[in-house]
Order: C-alpha cells, then sequence, then structure tokens
C-alpha cells in the first residue's frame, strides 16, 4: 500500500503513509467510506480533484447540492471567477452542482479522504462530523442579521470555521442562507401551538429535530430530494426553509400558508478538504482564499435580492404571508436552551448572547 502515491504541482505525497501518520479522527463518521474508497484515493485525485492540468493550472473540484439558480450557487460560480482572475489562470475553480457527486453527506465523506477539494454545505448535516455545529441548528440564538453577522465575522464565527480541521475539514467561509422558516398545507402557523400535531419535514440533525419538538410539532427527518412528493402524498404537513429554497424547489405549489418565524439562521458553509488545502502552496491558499473572501460580499446582495423575489413570486402564485410574533416561539425554545446547561454548546449560547 505504501507505494500507492500522488504527484501533484512537483509535490510527492504517499496517500496511505498520510493516513497512517495522520489517522483519521471520528471513524463513526466515516462509517459509510468502504475500504476500497479509502484505499484507492488514487484515480479519484486525478479524476475528481484534477490537481495539474499539464502542470500548469491547478483545478479544485468543488461538488454541491443547489440548484444552478440559487444565489448560494451564483455566489460560488463568482468566487471561481475570482480565483482565475487573482491567481492569472494559474488556478481554476470547477464546480458541479445540483449533487452530481452525491448528496451533502457523501460529499463531506469524500473531503475528508481528500478524493473532493470542496463542498457548500449546511451546517445542519454538518453536526455529524463536527458537533459544534450544533449552535446554528438552535432557535432565537440569534437577535437579528446584524447581531448574527457580528457572530460569524468575529472571533466566534472564526473559531467554529476551524473546528473541523481535526476531522479534515476546513471552513472557508459562511454564506448568507437567510432564516428558515415554516410552511405548510392546510393552515397557517401563527403560534407555535398551531403546530401541534403537525408533521414537519427537517433536516437530518438532531438539534432539528429537538426545535421542531420544542415548538410543538411532530419533527420527520426526509431528504431534501424527496420533499417535494412527501408534501404532495401528505408523508408531512409541511417542511421549514428560507425563501429561495421554498420558491426554487416549487414547494409553494403544495404548501400555500408561509410562517416567517425565522426561528433559526443556518449559514451554509463553504468547506475544503484539508488533505487538499495542505497541498497548496502558500501562494495558491492566499488566491483561493482572497477569492472566497470577495464572494462571501457579494452573495450576501444576491441572497437578499433573491429572497425578495421568491417572496413577491410565492404570493403572485396563491402563498399567504404571515409575519407572526415570534414572543411565544421564543419563549417556547427557552427549555431547549436550558437543555444544554452544563455542556459547552450553552456557554457558546451564553458568548452569544453577549454580543452586542
Amino acid at each position: 500500500m505504501n507505494n500507492i502515491a500522488y504527484h501533484c504541482n512537483s509535490r510527492l505525497m504517499s496517500v496511505s503513509d498520510y493516513l497512517i501518520q495522520r489517522s483519521i479522527p471520528s471513524l463513526a463518521a466515516l462509517t459509510k467510506i468502504t475500504l476500497y474508497r479509502i484505499l484507492t484515493p488514487l484515480f479519484a485525485f486525478f479524476f475528481i480533484i484534477g490537481c495539474q492540468d499539464n502542470q500548469s493550472v491547478r483545478i479544485l473540484k468543488l461538488a454541491h447540492v443547489l440548484d444552478i439558480n440559487h444565489p448560494v450557487h451564483k455566489g460560488m460560480v463568482y468566487m471561481a471567477k475570482k480565483v482565475s482572475e487573482t491567481s492569472s489562470g494559474k488556478m481554476r475553480v470547477d464546480i458541479y452542482p445540483g449533487g452530481q457527486l452525491g448528496a451533502e453527506r457523501d460529499l463531506i465523506e469524500l473531503l475528508q479522504i481528500g478524493s473532493l477539494a470542496m463542498t457548500k454545505v449546511s451546517t445542519a448535516p454538518l453536526e455529524a462530523f463536527v458537533p459544534e455545529m450544533k449552535i446554528f441548528g438552535i432557535p432565537y440564538v440569534f437577535r437579528d442579521d446584524e447581531h448574527r453577522w457580528r457572530v460569524l465575522n468575529g472571533e466566534i464565527g472564526k473559531k467554529l470555521l476551524l473546528s473541523g480541521e481535526k476531522y479534515f475539514l476546513r471552513g472557508m467561509c459562511y454564506y448568507d442562507a437567510g432564516s428558515r422558516s415554516f410552511y405548510t398545507k392546510d393552515k397557517p402557523i401563527r403560534s407555535p401551538s398551531e403546530l401541534r400535531g403537525l408533521k414537519i419535514r427537517v433536516m437530518k440533525s438532531i438539534t432539528s429535530v429537538e426545535m421542531v419538538q420544542s415548538l410543538g410539532g411532530s419533527a420527520t427527518p426526509i431528504p431534501w430530494g424527496e420533499l417535494y412528493t412527501a408534501l404532495q402524498q401528505g408523508v408531512v404537513d409541511g417542511a421549514e426553509n428560507n425563501p429561495p429554497s421554498f420558491y426554487l424547489s416549487r414547494h409553494y405549489e403544495v404548501c400555500k400558508y408561509y410562517s416567517l418565524d425565522e426561528h433559526t439562521s443556518v449559514p451554509d458553509i463553504l468547506l475544503m478538504s484539508t488533505v487538499v488545502w495542505n497541498s497548496l502552496s502558500a501562494q495558491e491558499q492566499e488566491w483561493l482564499q482572497t477569492a472566497v473572501d470577495q464572494s462571501v460580499e457579494y452573495q450576501k446582495i444576491l441572497w437578499k435580492e433573491s429572497s425578495d423575489e421568491a417572496l413577491r413570486e410565492v404570493q403572485k402564485a396563491g402563498v399567504e404571508i404571515i409575519h407572526p410574533d415570534k414572543t411565544p416561539f421564543r419563549a417556547s425554545v427557552r427549555e431547549m436552551h436550558e437543555s444544554y446547561r452544563g455542556t459547552s454548546i450553552y456557554d457558546l449560547i451564553k458568548e452569544i448572547e453577549n454580543i452586542q
């Protein structure tokens, strides 16, 4: 096995030696990775990462599950353009949208073994790999958008981005994914009491399940790609997401009530394999991080425009937009907040609360 190696940008590196020397932490998070995939990263490196094109262009592969009209995808396209410009064509990011290379969890696992350079993930599925990320799934942690960005751009946010490095996952930036709110088929949600008895689709996240249960609903994890049919067939009574996702998924065709309670603000994270990051030169790392930082501000503008457009369009399609009083919603989740007392997550909640 020790003779399996790859050559990238004039660097010789034994994949097997790298895995043996560092060892992969949190093996439970890698249970879906077969032995074959771990022992044969050589093919994946050349096929998926690309590494070098004629030893002149560094090519990084980025895969995600979003629609190409989504503002986060457009933000990443802008980032890729800036990478090419900043590096004078010496580095390139190729993007594979729409789940072409797998679901979010699959892509995270490919990053961990270095078979994919980058991906965009919501922080919810990242909880299974980086426990600290569950803070974003706890409802009403942030007072408003300004407070949220002060946290994300400050020391807490920077620390969280790098908290996955011990799992071979490096956070490059946060992309705006707005706030998540409930949408339902048969009745509007104006207070937590109206969630009782309703089956609400959530992401596959323990925190998301606890959040809906704390508000009185029955949480039902369902993959995003199966949700439209689940709503049509009555498997669930509703779901929760941000306006662009509600609109672009066409869930408004089934759900005619959208209650903007804005219970959680779950950012998207541009994630990079530390295996790939560490293989870049200092200059290449600077090119990439500079382009990423530039894309964040651009994507915020796109998000605002897309969110406003989504709300206009779903209203045209007959969706009733509700602006409920958030006070009873906040009160309903206090017990959930207290359930973390004595843990590092509770300390983090308090740290965030203290940021003015």
